[in-house]
């Protein structure tokens, strides 16, 4: 099948890749030129694990081609995705100034019968302006899905290839027979592909987020009462976790959710609600109790060290919002290190991947380090703000020897407290409470 997709972002180059890899014949297409000539020559823009190997397998068997001109890559196609951004407005709707100038230049040149596919987080009920904008460039006939993403950054090539479920939102029987069919080869093992009208695709994508971004905020508000009474946040998760009613995932405490979806998808479904004249008010609390999270190992430092930071030095390993991925949007690492620098402290940072972009946030306000321990060097404490897993199993022997001060505000509950206690250090984590009753002295 040809196949086009408007947009070289995190969710269009996945889908283009990924279906080239299935064998279609896919061209991708970007407005930036110097994009789109990294791309032919297989850089990848973003981190992601095992997108690169698939993309350069695509170029090199000639599956998959980029290109500038949407009438070079979408003239002759049969489906036409359409992925680029939609970044959150201060009313929290999605901003989709980039949609419409893709769909109305898309609109110039369809042909006949071509398949639309919003793959882009839009307002519900947005597959109508994408079919208003294209028809108004066009009297050929052409249909608009909603085909929503469920990928996860740092696995979002396996979650493409396979997919829990593929959701395809059409009213239109010959439609939804050709997206069956495009899916067809990712959802071999059984797993469904639920059709359903496109409102309902779309509130979906939307629901989906935000009751997951609900389950960290729940898990977060949790643990600060769990460090009041003194009870440890994971052992109630583990106990949690086992009512199959409830389940495993996404029942971590830590410091706040970040990454391109649960905050702007928060933001549009409650913004959607209020235009209808009603409040989710679990939504909006989500968000409320994810922003003061972003800061609650900050509270914790100013326990330790006092109200104002000034003069004490601080090495912040992760930047990123999760492990392996560089992305750095609305990452709880980058407000922590904000309120720190307003406190006077000095910030020392690490991040296997996500330098090259905070660089270019940060500037010269932080020093960049090479190493975990190099960050670490001469401060009094390190805040672990990701979860990467070269920190797991940090030699905590050499990190005493290079601190000014052995204290550690572990932010995503990933070290045993008693053990780091053995080593010599004060330890602070999320909802703890038992572990920090129990502190050595600094």
């Amino acid at each position: 099948m040809k196949i086009a997709v408007v947009g070289t972002g995190y969710v269009g180059l996945v889908a283009g890749a990924c279906f080239a890899d299935s064998g279609n014949e896919v061209t991708c297409i970007d407005h930036d030129p110097a994009k789109i000539q990294k791309l032919k020559q297989g850089l990848i823009p973003i981190y992601e694990p095992g997108l690169q190997e698939i993309v350069r397998r695509g170029t090199s068997e000639g599956r998959l081609r980029f290109t500038t001109s949407i009438e070079e890559g979408a003239r002759d196609a049969e489906v036409v995705f359409l992925a680029v951004g939609t970044p959150a407005l201060p009313s929290g709707q999605p901003d989709l100034q980039y949609l419409q100038t893709a769909a109305q230049q898309l609109g110039q040149v369809i042909a006949a019968g071509t398949v639309v596919v919003n793959k882009s987080t839009v307002p519900i009920g947005a597959h109508l302006k994408v079919k208003e904008w294209i028809a108004s460039q066009t009297r050929n006939a052409f249909s608009v899905v909603s085909n929503p993403e469920f990928l996860k950054e740092g696995s979002a090539v396996e979650d493409f290839l396979k997919p829990d479920r593929v959701v395809i939102g059409t009213d239109d029987e010959t439609t939804f027979k050709k997206m069956e069919k495009l899916y067809a080869p990712f959802v071999r093992q059984g797993n469904p592909i639920f059709r359903m009208d496109p409102i309902s695709a779309e509130m979906t994508k939307y629901a989906c987020n935000s009751f997951l971004a609900t389950r960290i905020s729940f898990m977060n508000d949790l643990s600060r009462l769990c460090d009041l009474v003194g009870a440890d946040i994971e052992k109630v998760r583990t106990g949690m976790a086992s009512d199959v009613r409830i389940g495993k995932h996404f029942l971590y405490a830590g410091v706040g959710y970040g990454g391109s979806c649960f905050p702007k998808d928060i933001q549009a479904l409650a913004a959607t609600a209020r235009e209808r004249g009603t409040v989710l008010k679990i939504v909006e609390a989500t968000e409320a109790v994810n922003l003061e999270q972003k800061t609650y190992m900050v509270q914790k430092a100013q326990k330790v060290f006092g109200a104002s930071l000034k003069g004490k030095s601080f090495a912040v390993w992760g930047l990123a919002f999760k492990p392996n991925t560089d992305d750095l949007r609305e990452a709880p690492a980058l407000t922590l290190i904000d309120a720190l620098l307003n406190l006077g402290a000095q910030i020392q940072v690490f991040d296997p991947v996500a330098m090259p972009g905070a660089r270019a946030l940060l500037g010269e306000k932080v020093k960049f380090c090479k190493t975990a321990l190099e960050a670490a060097q001469g401060t009094d404490a390190v805040f672990l703000t990701t979860e990467w897993n070269e920190f797991r199993q940090i030699s905590f022997e050499k990190l005493g020897q290079v601190m000014k001060a052995r204290v550690l505000f572990d932010g995503r509950n990933i070290w045993d407290p008693e053990t780091v206690k053995e080593k010599g250090f004060s330890y602070f984590a999320v909802g703890r409470g038992p572990a920090e009753t129990k502190q050595s002295s600094l």
